[in-house]
């Protein structure tokens, strides 16, 4: 029977990723941007040690080139497992899944890493859903021998550079009265538009994110931007108390979400290997539901006045601040501070 489930990291730890690498009798095939984890590594190689075949594609590099599955792929290629780099066609292949026995797939937005199985706000959707299985398997299989991959209509699957960026305005578009949003990052113009425009139609939004000093210089602009736009227009932006926010979440009207590897940015709509699912169960909603509002009772809202802004990137130095053209008069009061402080 096919059925869909969810994964809430870190509450519901690795062990479900673990015991289905357990069952795996026949093959695996994983896609994944960052993988360091010793648990995942030493059962992917007691998969191979019992005879199933395992194909592992790892993203190279970041966009500043710096490796970090060199080891990784070390480790595995010696025990015998064949491990590719991903498609070279895109800037960096930022999915990450799971393909167990052709029968069952995972879609996750977490890494394979231990911070992301035990820090983190991750999610990942388990399906077993037939077509959902296969179209997963021709896309690792696309890349795997760098062909060309086109995903199929209709279908629940979200692929960038694909349709992700239609799929997700057009989500945003068909909500009627709530929108919870996890994201790191809320970049993306067509995307701000569209959640401005819902706002401004009577949506109740609550937009969770990372605060801005964890942008990168060169993105600071526009993800600053982005956050005191939707601001500006009335949408509630929260930052996590307790954990790092890396989970990539939409939660529509309480009856259909969004989960997967996509960041709201330009970079991953038109650049990078992405995937994510639409879903509709009840049991997937009844707990994505409950942890939103777990999540936003244990946050508080972004401050995104010039005096917030100017507490929070002054770790990015005056570089970073003058790059958003913020109140001179505040600029020079912070630096009079830290005279006084030296």
């Amino acid at each position: 029977m096919s059925h869909r489930s969810i994964m809430i990291l870190p509450d519901d730890t690795a062990r479900e990723i673990i015991a289905a690498i357990d069952t795996a009798k026949v093959s695996l095939s994983i896609k994944m941007f960052l993988f360091s984890d010793p648990g995942l590594i030493n059962a992917l190689i007691a998969a191979k040690n019992r005879g199933v075949k395992v194909k592992v594609m790892l993203n190279p590099s970041r966009n500043n080139g710096e490796q970090e599955n060199e080891e990784t792929k070390k480790i595995l290629q010696e025990a015998g497992i064949e491990v590719r780099d991903s498609n070279p066609f895109f800037s960096i292949t930022h999915e990450k899944s799971m393909v167990v026995d052709e029968r069952m797939a995972f879609i996750k937005s977490l890494n394979w890493e231990t911070k992301n199985l035990t820090e983190t706000r991750d999610y990942a959707i388990i399906t077993s859903h037939p077509h959902e299985v296969k179209e997963i398997i021709l896309c690792f299989e696309a890349d795997w021998y760098r062909h060309n991959f086109e995903p199929a209509e209709n279908m629940n699957l979200i692929w960038c550079t694909n349709n992700g960026r239609t799929r997700i305005a057009r989500f945003i578009d068909e909500t009627k009265h709530s929108l919870f949003i996890q994201n790191e990052r809320f970049q993306d113009l067509v995307i701000i538009e569209r959640l401005v425009h819902a706002s401004k139609r009577g949506v109740k939004i609550h937009l969770m994110a990372r605060p801005p000093h964890t942008l990168r210089m060169e993105k600071l602009v526009e993800g600053v931007g982005g956050l005191r736009i939707m601001d500006d227009v009335g949408i509630k932006i929260h930052k996590l108390n307790y954990l790092k926010l890396h989970g990539k979440m939409l939660l529509s009207d309480g009856c259909r979400a969004i989960i997967g590897s996509i960041n709201l940015t330009p970079g991953s709509f038109d650049h990078r290997r992405e995937l994510a699912i639409e879903v509709h169960d009840a049991e997937v909603i009844e707990r994505l539901q409950k942890i939103a509002h777990y999540d936003w009772e244990n946050s508080h809202p972004l401050d995104l006045t010039d005096q917030g802004l100017l507490q929070d990137l002054e770790k990015m130095g005056k570089g970073g601040i003058e790059k958003i053209v913020l109140n001179e008069e505040m600029i020079d009061k912070m630096n009079q501070n830290h005279k006084q402080k030296n």
